[in-house]
């Protein structure tokens, strides 16, 4: 998976929840001797899985995120000689194999309309695997 702001803020979150269970694993390990210790590692670890189930949302739009938008040139021949056109194209990878989407006529959207008919189609991709 290419670097997302989703997919990053995925593992800090993950970094985050993996710190707090060890630390409320330590905790009730010295709740032995501090009576008040299990309380705080019972609500560190209530943390830790609230972390855990936001980068499972995170993962989600960390996929939805990761496309590649692109320009695709196509030569025409004919009598009169060549044509160029131009269309955008999407891709992305699902279950191990690159999926190449035609998206539109570059003289008909811009980048921004590519890249948001592409995140539409993707998702639908998503949601009907």
């Amino acid at each position: 998976m290419h670097k997302t702001p989703a997919g990053e803020q995925r593992k800090a979150l993950i970094k985050d929840a993996r710190e707090l269970a060890r630390n409320a694993k330590a905790l009730k390990k010295a709740a032995k001797h501090l009576p008040a210790g299990l309380q705080v590692a019972h609500r560190l670890q209530e943390e830790a899985n609230e972390a855990l189930a936001q980068t499972e949302a995170l993962k989600l739009q960390a996929r939805l995120e990761d496309l590649t938008v692109w320009q695709m040139e196509k030569v025409k021949q004919s009598r009169k000689g060549s044509r160029t056109y131009t269309y955008w194209m999407a891709s992305w990878r699902v279950g191990g194999k690159t999926r190449n989407v035609h998206l539109g006529s570059c003289a008909k959207m811009d980048a921004e309309m590519a890249l948001q008919k592409a995140r539409q189609m993707k998702a639908e991709a998503i949601h009907a695997n």
